[in-house]
């Protein structure tokens, strides 16, 4: 058992934090009509009584309101988060203050401190997880084996925790089912192709005060993430340069439009560098070495390992704070290289970052709401592994959506759907 304590402990004045972290919740709370639905259901039917969920999340305002769902519909949670700048300690106390919530999530902490979090929210013995990342299920694997039996599943929210977790399985060392959120098309379709996009180009330019217009953009990756950052900064009149290691994506970002080329060449004109690609040493010293005086250097993939900062500090004669969530890093030529958010999600970690739009996290969290559901409904369902989330359950929060939206669309007739499911039909 570890001591570790919780975020109102850590605060000078818990009070003051709550309250502006609840105001924060219920105006992300207005704009989140499918989270709205569903706790209509989990107040009434009490779906997760007796379950205990870990979490490991990005802790504003919106996932805020998914916790709180989970935990009024009968849940003990326990939450922390999943990257050390993402935290809104605010938003953590006012979870804090809910009677079947512990938060441990605080803004700023060092490995020791994340790691210690992440262990006192294993300590509730969790009979679900819920993760960003797959930091918690990875200890859980590494450090408590002896409560994977007591686990009945999770899910994984981000590209990065869906491969991490797909290579565990390959390897036969994942020992409990985890549905890939991110992977389901109401998730991948707009929380990485516009939330991505909109959340990581508005941090860069709040930050920098600096415009998108006729700069040249390096987009490195073109899965969802980097197809909506291409297209946004494109659409915000920028000229998008395109970096990919894997051909058919290369090709895509081609006939799209987009200027295709190795990094060893983006380097030399690039004013923006923005990665998106869930790998580590994208943007390396010899790239650093390349680059023009006051680029600006962001990433937007779940870890901060894409750019090669410790190279760059290497390189660097001088290093200094050049504007808030602007680090600067000189040359021995003078040239500066402006390194955002200290190299950790743009979007989540930068000073004023707010992280993807209400409406578009409200989708993923519905998401991440009915595969919990769907956990305890049919725990013998599933068997060790990572499982796509089931198609039905997609669509009934698509539907949610289209309602609370009053769009009305058509469906098969029954004649449509004999002919669609035969093989007879011919010409």
């Amino acid at each position: 058992m570890t001591d570790y304590p919780s975020i109102t402990a850590q605060l000078d004045d818990p009070d003051a934090a709550r309250e502006e972290g609840r105001r924060k919740m219920d105006w992300a709370r207005q704009h989140m009509p499918i989270l709205n639905a569903l706790r209509e259901d989990f107040e009434a039917d009490q779906p997760f009584a007796d379950q205990r969920i870990g979490m490991a999340m990005h802790v504003e305002a919106k996932t805020a309101n998914l916790v709180e769902l989970l935990a009024d519909g009968g849940a003990e949670v326990a939450i922390t988060g999943c990257n050390p700048l993402s935290t809104h300690d605010d938003v953590s106390a006012a979870l804090d203050a809910h009677e079947n919530i512990t938060s441990y999530a605080k803004r700023g902490v060092d490995d020791d401190e994340y790691y210690a979090a992440i262990e006192a929210v294993i300590d509730i013995e969790p009979t679900i997880t819920v993760d960003d990342g797959m930091d918690m299920v990875a200890a859980i694997h590494e450090d408590y084996p002896e409560l994977i039996d007591s686990i009945i599943g999770g899910a994984e929210e981000t590209t990065t925790g869906v491969h991490r977790l797909r290579a565990m399985d390959d390897d036969g060392a994942l020992d409990y089912p985890v549905f890939a959120v991110n992977d389901t098309p109401m998730k991948r379709l707009f929380d990485n192709v516009h939330g991505t996009g909109e959340s990581s180009l508005a941090s860069i330019a709040m930050t920098t005060n600096l415009s998108w217009a006729g700069k040249n953009v390096v987009v490195a990756g073109y899965g969802d993430c980097g197809r909506g950052v291409a297209k946004k900064a494109s659409g915000q009149n920028a000229d998008v340069i395109v970096t990919e290691v894997e051909p058919r994506r290369a090709l895509e970002a081609h006939m799209e439009g987009y200027d295709v080329m190795p990094m060893s060449e983006a380097a030399e004109i690039g004013d923006v560098f923005l990665t998106v690609t869930g790998n580590r040493d994208v943007v390396t010293a010899e790239h650093f070495e390349q680059m023009k005086d006051g680029v600006l250097l962001a990433n937007a993939g779940h870890f901060d390992i894409e750019v090669d900062l410790d190279a760059l500090s290497d390189m660097a004669v001088d290093q200094y704070e050049a504007r808030d969530g602007v680090e600067a890093y000189e040359m021995d030529d003078g040239r500066r290289l402006n390194v955002l958010a200290e190299g950790r999600l743009v979007n989540l970690a930068a000073p004023i970052a707010l992280g993807h739009p209400v409406e578009v996290m409200d989708q993923s969290f519905g998401i991440q709401a009915v595969c919990v559901r769907e956990l305890v409904d049919n725990p013998d369902a599933y068997d060790a592994g990572v499982h796509d989330v089931p198609d039905d359950l997609d669509k009934e929060v698509a539907e949610i959506k289209l309602e609370a939206e009053g769009v009305d669309f058509d469906s098969l007739t029954d004649t449509q759907e004999e002919y669609m499911g035969s093989w007879q039909h011919g010409t």
